[in-house]
């Protein structure tokens, strides 16, 4: 312990001898004979001082008023601890010493093993209080980085599930010979209308968070359509009562493709697009498939996806039919006639419509471009 001081801060010079007698086998000795020198000696030696013994009665600058000097520099005596030296045997004294930041008060005149066994015990508790925070500090960055890794490692896997969601839709859609704008006005439509719901309805609640899943898991509503032979996926006029049966069966198909990524995708991903790509075509009053699950027995996940898929089929043109203008479309939605959706669903899709009329806009502009021509005017 030798490169550790104290440093002892007395007017009487006899009384730092003593005391330096005291500790001078275990520690280097500082002297200060007022508060003004003791101040610099602290600034000097900070890190090396293993406790003060501070006089109070000094001229220039009493122990007090070294102890507030200590409290403004960065609270310096809750690191390093202050043994007050007084003849004042008061408690209003002793009081006043603690309020204003001591460790300890010492007693004139003194005994060296009182004095000792006080000290030593002041120091090892500072010690071990500042070796403590120390390890806290440690373990703090220590647990920062790790959650710092961890945050990038959830981006990374949330950026996988993302790129097989969108991988495996695009597959689908080509087949079904669907753009790429079709998945990118599901998505659109489902965060305009998921937002709308959130911002609207709390009791059903969605969060942001909630709001970014939904919308990633909205484009596998129909990769059940894989399984859809092309003479049904692909007929142009109205398919027959067993060919509507098959087409219902994408829905369940769907759901049976999801779980053979269950290992390879995040729960809570997973469990959403199972559960969209199985219910998107479910109604409001039990009057959809495969379930036939009636009010709030559907989730608002694949509700928010029912109504988008059906708005997004109503205003693109299909191997069946043209694109309905969205005045049209939105009317159709609206009276009934695509199904019974629930008053929140439709609300949100009456409060979101000119948003949603604005995306399909912008798709069809952008799909006309690609394909060297100008998209007519919905």
């Amino acid at each position: 312990m030798a490169d550790r001081s104290i440093l002892i801060v007395d007017d009487n010079e006899i009384n730092r001898g003593i005391l330096g007698e005291i500790f001078k086998d275990k520690y280097n000795i500082l002297e200060a004979g007022d508060g003004k020198e003791a101040m610099s000696m602290i600034e000097a030696n900070e890190e090396k001082l293993a406790a003060i013994l501070l006089d109070i009665v000094m001229p220039e600058m009493d122990g007090y008023q070294v102890l507030e000097a200590m409290q403004k520099k960065d609270n310096l005596n809750d690191s390093v601890p202050v043994l007050m030296i007084t003849a004042d045997t008061s408690t209003e004294a002793e009081r006043t010493s603690y309020q204003k930041g001591a460790a300890d008060v010492i007693h004139k005149p003194f005994d060296p093993v009182i004095v000792d066994k006080r000290v030593s015990r002041t120091v090892e508790l500072f010690d071990s209080k500042n070796n403590l925070e120390i390890q806290v500090d440690d373990q703090t960055r220590v647990l920062k980085k790790q959650f710092i890794y961890l945050k990038k490692q959830e981006e990374r896997i949330k950026s996988s599930n993302e790129r097989v969601i969108d991988t495996i839709a695009t597959i689908v859609e080509f087949r079904s010979m669907e753009s790429i704008y079709h998945l990118k006005r599901i998505k659109g439509f489902v965060r305009i209308l998921a937002l709308t719901a959130m911002n609207n309805y709390p009791e059903l609640g969605l969060n942001p968070h909630m709001v970014d899943v939904i919308t990633q898991a909205s484009a596998m509503h129909d990769i059940g359509k894989i399984s859809v032979p092309d003479s049904v996926l692909l007929k142009p006029g109205r398919l027959t009562n067993e060919e509507f049966e098959v087409m219902k069966s994408h829905t369940t198909r769907g759901s049976e493709v999801i779980e053979m990524l269950k290992d390879v995708q995040d729960k809570e991903y997973y469990e959403i697009c199972l559960d969209i790509c199985r219910h998107h075509h479910e109604r409001y009053d039990g009057g959809g498939y495969p379930d036939g699950l009636k009010g709030e027995e559907n989730s608002i996940a694949a509700q928010l996806t029912a109504i988008s898929d059906v708005y997004d089929a109503l205003v693109s043109d299909r191997v069946y039919k043209s694109a309905y203008p969205v005045d049209k479309a939105y009317e159709m939605i609206k009276n009934g006639e695509c199904g019974v959706f629930s008053p929140k669903i439709l609300a949100c899709f009456e409060f979101a419509r000119p948003d949603m009329e604005k995306l399909v806009a912008q798709t069809k502009a952008a799909e006309a471009a690609e394909k060297g021509y100008s998209a007519d005017a919905t």
